[in-house]
């Protein structure tokens, strides 16, 4: 199946005409006229065929997104939102780390007294 078949068959499901078509390039910033349009839609074995390059139909397929779903919504820099102090988890770690180290301190002098 080549480009122009996908094109063609897009055209003819989505109910687009010309205008359309030219319309939803436009929206990516893609300019064609509707003659060199009318030159993919043509047979094969016309002497104004032209073929439907991957840049085109590409750009169609983009610009079908924008026109079926809207534009996409502009990203803002939102940071994620701060649930806790950093400085509490370090000492809460620094704690546990101490009350390990002294369990151990605890054990060792009971093991030395026996």
């Amino acid at each position: 199946m080549t480009n122009n078949d996908i094109l063609k068959k897009l055209r003819v499901a989505l109910k687009l005409r010309d205008e359309d078509i030219v319309k939803i390039l436009e929206l990516v910033d893609f300019r064609i006229s509707k003659s060199e349009l009318g030159a993919f839609f043509r047979k094969e074995d016309h002497p104004k065929y032209m073929e439907c390059g991957d840049q085109i139909l590409r750009n169609f397929l983009n610009g079908l997104v924008i026109h079926l779903r809207g534009p996409m919504p502009k990203k803002e820099d939102k940071k994620p939102p701060i649930s806790e102090n950093p400085k509490s988890k370090k000492t809460d770690v620094k704690k546990s780390a101490a009350k390990k180290s002294g369990a151990k301190k605890n054990s060792n002098k009971k093991a030395s007294n026996n």
